[in-house]
């Protein structure tokens, strides 16, 4: 479970909760019934994956890297081949990703029973529920793969967007928002490193369990708006029981492994996490994934908001929290968050203001040479009387 991605943990020879969470993602993946139990099937599935993984060698690593869904999406490709499904993989124009669907797993043979010996019992009326039309083996878009596509781009036009050539708002704040990815993910590995005790699959591994936690918080960066999440978050925060400081440390790691995994609930959940905090650059984050709809439903209204947190941030600091080497990054990041919010007459930056000030003037002191050469002449003019004659 671990080389394939699903974290649990150390081998410990117990079936906790870790470890029925990374199978019921293990049975999600493939479109199974997450129920935390593997069937022979899925068993015999993940064990024959993992040996032909191992002894494939270089050529599994190539694979892996060119899957966007990585070491997963080899067991749905090997699945399926097995099935006798064309693999898929490939992209369409619009630049989605044409998913297989899953192969059935087989039916264990059900044992032979005399009718007679059977009760009839008439089958209980369903509840009424939600309707749903996307099941549990969905496979969500992928950042990473995104952030290939955008680093290509990138290259080809000869670098990055800037204000003053930006032609399109969206595509600007998405070369932002894999920039950010990248210095969330080295900043949080240096971190990480720096963890005495602990192993980098021990650090997923308990990063994984950041994104059910904040189940709630990381549904509301879609529904509700920036102010109100950030209070739900606070809350959250006060009653972890950490301490602040120790709290935007975790999460600056786990950040870094949500994007490395790409997963994007440990990413969010993080960056709120971050933000709630008073670190308000991680605003731009949580404005990306609503902006291009990684992680969030895509609200660009929502987004705003965040991103208005970040720039005032970056305002007050006068520094560019993720790209130290980009001053004016965050000016561009100003002119497109304002552009796809539909207010472009607002981007402007402020004019400098000169500070008042209370007038100071020098006077001389009383009795100096000063006083007595620069001292007005006074000319008395005589009184002519005019007779009335």
């Amino acid at each position: 479970m671990n080389y394939f991605g699903y974290p649990v943990g150390a081998p410990d020879g117990v079936l906790g909760r870790q470890s029925r969470g990374a199978i019921s993602q293990y049975q999600s993946t493939l479109g199974y019934p997450a129920t935390g139990y593997l069937t022979d099937y899925e068993r015999n599935l993940l064990i024959t994956s993992y040996h032909r993984a191992v002894a494939g060698g270089p050529v599994t690593m190539q694979q892996a890297a060119a899957n966007p869904m990585g070491m997963r999406g080899l067991i749905m490709q090997w699945r399926d081949e097995a099935a006798g499904i064309v693999p898929q993989g490939q992209y369409t124009p619009q630049g989605q990703m044409a998913v297989a669907p899953a192969a059935p797993a087989p039916e264990p043979e059900a044992p032979a029973v005399i009718e007679a010996l059977v009760p009839e019992v008439a089958p209980e009326p369903e509840e009424p529920g939600l309707p749903s039309f996307l099941g549990a083996g969905t496979v969500e878009a992928s950042l990473a793969s995104h952030c290939n596509r955008i680093g290509l781009m990138t290259t080809t036009n000869g670098g990055y967007t800037t204000a003053a050539t930006m032609l399109d708002p969206m595509s600007a704040l998405g070369e932002q928002f894999c920039l950010v990815r990248s210095f969330a993910i080295a900043q949080g590995e240096e971190m990480a490193a720096k963890v005495p005790g602990v192993t980098k699959a021990d650090i997923s591994a308990q990063c994984a369990g950041f994104g059910p936690t904040m189940k709630a918080e990381v549904a509301a960066l879609s529904l509700a708006p920036a102010d109100e999440v950030i209070g739900d978050v606070r809350a959250f925060a006060l009653n972890s029981g950490m301490a602040p400081a120790q709290l935007a440390a975790t999460a600056k790691i786990c950040l870094s492994v949500g994007y490395a995994e790409d997963k994007m609930d440990i990413a969010v959940a993080s960056g709120l996490i971050l933000a709630a905090l008073g670190e308000g650059a991680y605003g731009e984050v949580l404005g990306h994934h609503l902006s291009q709809g990684f992680g969030a439903a895509q609200r660009t209204d929502l987004a705003f908001d965040w991103y208005d947190i970040a720039i005032e941030a970056a305002d007050r600091s006068g520094t560019a929290a993720f790209a130290p080497g980009q001053p004016d990054r965050m000016q561009l990041v100003r002119k497109a968050a304002y552009a796809v919010a539909g207010r472009e007459d607002q981007a402007a930056l402020p004019e400098e203001t000169i500070p008042a000030a209370l007038p100071s003037f020098a006077l001389p002191e009383a009795g100096s040479e000063t006083e007595m050469t620069e001292a007005p002449v006074v000319t008395t003019v005589p009184t002519t009387t005019v007779s009335a004659d």
